[in-house]
């Protein structure tokens, strides 16, 4: 029975393109399972966008980040416009939240499903079950840095990564913790043999943790040939941990190999749960088909799943994976991304249909 004993407050922040899409999809789909399971959802939601940057100079409010603190989890579509530089729209509203909130852990389960095929995704002969812990508050993702003489022949841009043994200690301690209910066995994304001094000290660090995790095994890849090997035998792997870089190229590599990034689902969390933790798909907000009814909701109501998950409610999320997993068998119920011909509003019916009749 899901704990209901106190009000979820969500924070919904449909953004741009698609996401506005998504974000109903996954309203409509919370609004059924709270109705089913007695959630106690409260969704609020928040016009934080790059449409509001062009109109106000800011994705958010100052006081943004309090709001979103008072809030259970952030359920996030996609930040992203045309009109707006993508560094200026992540560092304006996605960034700051993982980092103001401690939401190191950034996980993205990657799975072929049932109807939904790839070059290299066959679920039933082949099947591919992973998960990418990607460190998602330092490493290469850092302010760090500057650019000099701008303009000039001698122009100069430098960009550090950071990289610190608590936050490294962290986030193999997660994707040990994760595997030992897993497959037990770790894949540690590395470039020690380029990169002299961060990577060395991540190869240490994560060796130390695992020394203790010895029912896990631990293995060291070269971040090309584990792209690679990603490609030629993405069934092989359980658990892959990664420093913010190679965690975010990894993962949408491994979602495409499931055959479409649409279906990709991600959690920024922090697992002390003292901070809101923020859900997303992976797919970003695609203004080449926005407002066309094509968009995937699958990445979007998987990432609710997760969310659900997180918050307690482990009888509705699992109620929604089936419902999910159920609609990418057929093509009827399916987008043209996963080699199907219905629209967004489509597959969403197909789900509510089946969380009603389950």
């Amino acid at each position: 029975m899901d704990d209901t004993r106190k009000t979820r407050a969500i924070a919904l922040i449909p953004g741009d393109g698609i996401g506005v899409e998504v974000a109903a999809s996954a309203r409509a789909v919370l609004d059924a399972l709270d109705a089913r399971h007695d959630l106690g959802i409260r969704i609020d939601e928040f016009d934080w966008s790059c449409q509001r940057y062009l109109e106000t100079g800011a994705l958010m409010p100052p006081d943004g980040l309090d709001t979103l603190r008072d809030h259970d989890a952030v359920l996030l579509g996609a930040v992203g416009w045309a009109d707006v530089p993508d560094h200026v729209s992540l560092w304006g509203l996605l960034i700051p939240i993982r980092r103001a909130f401690s939401q190191y852990v950034n996980l993205r389960p990657v799975r072929s499903f049932t109807g939904v095929t790839s070059p290299l995704a066959d679920a039933e002969n082949r099947p591919i079950d992973l998960v990418i812990v990607r460190e998602n508050n330092e490493g290469e993702y850092s302010q760090v840095g500057g650019r000099f003489g701008q303009g000039s022949a001698e122009e100069t841009a430098i960009q550090e990564a950071v990289f610190t043994r608590r936050g490294i200690s962290r986030i193999a301690d997660y994707a040990f913790e994760l595997a030992s209910g897993r497959g037990r066995h770790v894949t540690s994304a590395t470039k020690s043999n380029g990169l002299v001094h961060s990577m060395p000290f991540w190869d240490e660090v994560v060796r130390e943790r695992a020394a203790l995790r010895p029912e896990v095994d631990l293995a060291e890849e070269h971040v090309d040939a584990l792209a690679a090997k990603l490609v030629l035998r993405p069934e092989s792997f359980d658990v892959i941990v990664a420093s913010n870089l190679f965690g975010d190229i990894l993962s949408d590599l491994a979602a495409a190999v499931t055959g479409s990034i649409g279906i990709a689902p991600s959690a920024n969390l922090d697992p002390t749960g003292q901070n809101p933790s923020m859900f997303e798909p992976v797919h970003g907000s695609a203004p080449d088909i926005a407002g066309k009814g094509l968009a995937n909701p699958v990445g979007m109501l998987w990432s609710v799943v997760l969310m659900l998950d997180h918050l307690g409610s482990s009888e509705a999320a699992a109620r929604l994976m089936s419902a999910i997993e159920e609609t990418l068998r057929e093509p009827a119920t399916r987008t043209a991304d996963v080699g199907g011909t219905a629209s967004t509003e489509q597959v969403t019916a197909a789900v509510l249909d089946l969380l009603a009749a389950g």
